[in-house]
């Protein structure tokens, strides 16, 4: 069976035919919570607005405040009998984000991670193993749920407790994984300070998400654990994991278009940049009818890949996030992404698993500080050998951020290590 589900293989025309049609059906039931109702009121819009693909632009675009402000079920379009589950961000910085689901929802939730799960290659025989956190977190059911409707026995082995996750790993054979990359990274090093190899694992395949990395780093985790490394993308205010995934080709993720309509905008404008720029992924719902949501901005950077995939699917493919319009650093007033300054840490053979970003402030001026681990074999005690290696880390992200950070090398080990997601940069200044 090449496609899990048909419509992986419809053409432009049939996407963009399924998307007008489900978009005038979202708007109709959108129009059911109280912040649509009114937007639509004011803005004139109805069903019959959508003609067009296009037309998605004469609607209003919907913010992590606004869902905020609905907290915690004045976005729901259906009786609350009908909700059989709830998922929410962590709120830390307010009220939390909450979704909530229909059966229906879940339904094709599920099939829609599946459906990521067959195109690279796991099958209903394989075991899979979910090392990532489970309860309000959507990463956890919603690959949980996905391999199970795929048909393969699936273990909620859950994050942390390296040494029983390699024990697993061996004892049911277990050939198709979801890991966090940080914590895929750690694993990697964890494996070889145990004595072991790539060989020792049955691993085929690594499904990788829920924090961006570069390629640099998929290559690393590749390399460490001796499995495809697969992106995905996903987000709690779509679902969860199952938006956007890599194919077999790891060039650019997916998005089921069928489910999902992206749009890619200045972040400052809300216009549409040009195919191919980068700007902000902005996302619709076309399938969900407990909390559909319309133009979400994710804050999310990425740009659409232009060219057609060699896997001949038709939904369109968005690069590899690049970071978060709100993770931006400004450091003497130059804009730095972190993800920038771990593509050129990744490319230092000498350089581990393991770095920190460090923002400090010194005679009110703003200061950048990498820390980053080196593998044992090259922490040699020749300070003259270690002191070139720093000059040339400085060095290349001088050239990548156009300005040159405090770099310092420590051994391996020396920084804090999280069996979670990994906290890359710290704030120090006041």
């Amino acid at each position: 069976m090449r496609y899990f589900d048909p419509a992986e293989g419809w053409s432009r025309e049939e996407i963009e035919q399924a998307q007008v049609a489900r978009l005038r059906t979202t708007i109709a039931q959108a129009a059911k919570a109280p912040l649509y109702k009114e937007k639509f009121d004011e803005m004139g819009i109805n069903p019959d607005s959508i003609q067009s693909v296009e037309d998605i632009r004469k609607l209003p675009v919907t913010t992590k405040d606004d869902l905020r402000a609905q907290y915690p079920d004045k976005m729901n379009t259906v009786p609350r009998k009908d909700i059989v589950r709830m998922h929410a961000s962590s709120g830390t910085t307010g009220s939390p984000t909450v979704i909530h689901y229909t059966q229906s929802d879940l339904d094709n939730w599920s099939d829609l991670v599946a459906r990521c799960l067959h195109m690279v290659g796991v099958r209903p025989e394989h075991v899979f193993q979910n090392m990532t956190g489970y309860g309000l977190f959507t990463g956890g059911l919603g690959l949980h749920y996905g391999a199970e409707r795929l048909g393969c026995l699936t273990m909620p082995s859950g994050p942390g407790n390296t040494k029983r996750q390699f024990m697993l790993m061996k004892d049911f054979n277990t050939y198709a994984a979801h890991i966090i990359p940080s914590y895929a990274l750690y694993l990697g090093a964890a494996l070889r300070d145990m004595g072991m190899s790539p060989e020792d694992l049955p691993l085929g395949i690594i499904i990788t998400g829920a924090e961006p990395h570069t390629e640099e780093a998929r290559q690393r985790i590749e390399e460490l654990l001796g499995a495809k490394a697969y992106n995905s993308y996903g987000l709690s205010e779509m679902n969860g994991p199952g938006v956007a995934f890599e194919c077999t080709e790891q060039h650019g993720m997916h998005i089921w278009e069928d489910a999902f309509l992206p749009e890619i905008v200045n972040p400052k404008t809300l216009e549409p940049v040009a195919d191919g720029e980068v700007g902000e992924l902005v996302m619709t719902t076309l399938c969900r009818t407990g909390m559909p949501i319309i133009r979400y901005r994710t804050k999310d950077l990425t740009r659409f890949i232009t060219d057609e995939c060699p896997c001949g699917r038709q939904h369109r493919r968005i690069d590899r996030i690049l970071g978060r319009a709100d993770d931006m650093l400004i450091i003497k007033g130059v804009n730095i992404y972190p993800m920038q300054i771990e593509r050129v840490l990744m490319e230092f053979d000498e350089v581990g698993e393991n770095y920190v970003i460090e923002l400090e402030r010194e005679n009110f001026i703003d200061q950048l500080r990498v820390k980053v681990e080196i593998k044992d074999e090259h922490f040699v005690e020749d300070m003259r050998v270690l002191q070139g290696l720093q000059r040339k880390i400085a060095s290349r992200l001088c050239s990548e951020i156009l300005i040159t950070p405090r770099v310092e090398i420590v051994q391996h080990n020396s920084l804090p290590k999280s069996e979670g997601k990994a906290q890359r940069v710290v704030d120090k200044r006041e």
